[in-house]
């Protein structure tokens, strides 16, 4: 065997083997060479060669790494499947995002940096993170005041601490008839009971609203005015300015979930329209991803002290870490660049599906990243989940988003975001054969 090949198997070896771990840099190739007794020229071959073979990546200026183990291989659609096509997660993926995300993060490995880093942070975080968040959240003639931007570590928690300053352990809020499962997950934890309020074409229906509250009151009402999910509705502005109305009438609060809100950026929030009535939360987990993930509201002042002490006393505050390098992607410009080429990803997706299940009734928006399938008789969502599973395909039944006692409508939710496309081509296409075909006719095979 040639030197440098053996060479390169040893070190191949230490990787697998977890000596060498993802990220550890290799010697500069004069040192490594005098280490193993070889020829700088082998050493250059060995270098190239563990390249080629995908286990480093070499860095200029920097020098060479152990890259980070490879993804698991997509699964075929067949059966019987050990893997599966997932279309339940809605976190996207480009492949742009992590370098740029690499390129800002090496001022915050200084010594000195790294040191303010490592130390604690409120709920308020840091001036330069709130002016960063309110540039983000800014409408063309919008801008929250940053001195109300408050964090979490991530959006749920956001949620959470929204819910525990304005609704009572056994309390009532208003939620969409088909909400985010999460929120039916906080609420359980809090004590707190959700209301199902009646959705149409435009979003939550004030009508809905109000009827609630003649029945018992509501401490508050949570809804997802952008890219609903999981109807992947977006309410008009009409809508927005009624609602806003409404709440003030009402006297009661809002509770805005904006995390899909970067997808469409041409609608005023309802913080914009009634902002001493809505908190508005977010975070960076769809913007980037689900490891890097920060979460922030714009509270109103009233409600500053008592989400403050709710994140406090949750524990939700973030992590200093996390909070500065969401600055500098912020400032950097680096999340703005990565948003811009999820928005293309989402709008490629959306085409995809229009093109494979274009006869079905299918509801979206062609900035989301998800679909709401209606499907057609004799199927039932059950059935349907079951069908798809053995296909290795999975997907979301109505029955977990439905609140309460509200009777799930027959439809799956089909999320766009996570598998590369041509494995989402083919999981459609499967789909669609599916549809076409009834359960009878997969009994019979």
């Amino acid at each position: 065997m040639d030197d440098f090949r053996r060479v390169a198997d040893e070190v191949a070896a230490d990787i697998a083997a977890g000596r060498l771990r993802p990220g550890d840099r290799l010697p500069p190739q004069r040192e490594f060479a005098r280490q193993r007794a070889i020829a700088n020229s082998t050493a250059a071959r060995v270098y190239k060669e563990l390249v080629l073979r995908g286990l480093t990546v070499g860095e200029v200026g920097r020098g060479t790494f152990v890259r980070a183990a490879a993804p698991r291989p997509q699964p075929a659609l067949a059966e019987p499947a050990d893997s599966r096509v997932d279309l339940e997660l809605t976190y996207a993926f480009v492949p742009e995002q992590a370098s740029l995300l690499a390129e800002s993060m090496g001022a915050l490995l200084r010594p000195d940096v790294l040191e303010a880093s490592m130390r604690p942070v409120g709920a308020a975080g840091t001036l330069p993170a709130r002016g960063s968040v309110a540039d983000l959240l800014a409408r063309e003639d919008w801008r929250p005041d940053q001195e109300r931007v408050l964090f979490a570590g991530n959006g749920r928690q956001a949620i959470a601490a929204a819910m525990t300053a304005l609704v009572s352990p056994g309390a009532r809020i208003g939620v969409e008839e088909l909400t985010y499962p999460v929120v039916k997950a906080i609420a359980s934890r809090l004590g707190v009971t959700l209301v199902p309020l009646a959705v149409d074409a435009a979003g939550l229906v004030p009508e809905a609203v109000e009827a609630a509250m003649r029945k018992t009151p509501l401490d508050a009402v949570y809804l997802q005015p952008t890219l609903h999910n999981p109807l992947s509705l977006t309410m008009p502005v009409e809508r927005r300015i009624e609602l806003a109305g409404l709440l003030r009438r009402l006297d009661l609060h809002a509770i805005e979930d904006a995390i899909w809100s970067f997808l469409r950026h041409d609608l005023p929030p309802l913080a914009a329209l009634a902002p001493e009535r809505t908190i508005l939360v977010d975070s960076l987990s769809k913007r980037l991803a689900p490891g890097l993930t920060l979460g922030f509201a714009v509270v109103p002042e009233a409600l500053g002290a008592n989400v403050s002490t709710a994140l406090r006393s949750g524990g939700w505050t973030p992590m200093r870490f996390a909070l500065d390098a969401a600055t500098r992607w912020l400032s950097d410009g680096v999340v703005g660049k990565v948003t811009r080429a999820k928005q293309a990803e989402a709008a490629a997706r959306q085409e995809l599906a229009a093109r494979h299940l274009g006869e079905f009734a299918v509801h979206s928006d062609p900035h989301s990243f998800y679909c709401w399938w209606e499907l057609p008789p004799p199927w039932r969502a059950d059935t349907f989940v079951a069908a798809a599973a053995r296909q290795g395909i999975a997907v979301t039944p109505a029955a977990a988003f439905a609140v309460g006692h509200y009777r799930a409508p027959n439809a799956i939710r089909l999320g766009l975001a996570s598998p590369p496309t041509d494995i989402l081509a083919r999981a459609l296409a499967t789909l669609a054969g599916l549809a076409r075909s009834t359960p009878d006719d997969l009994l019979s095979e």
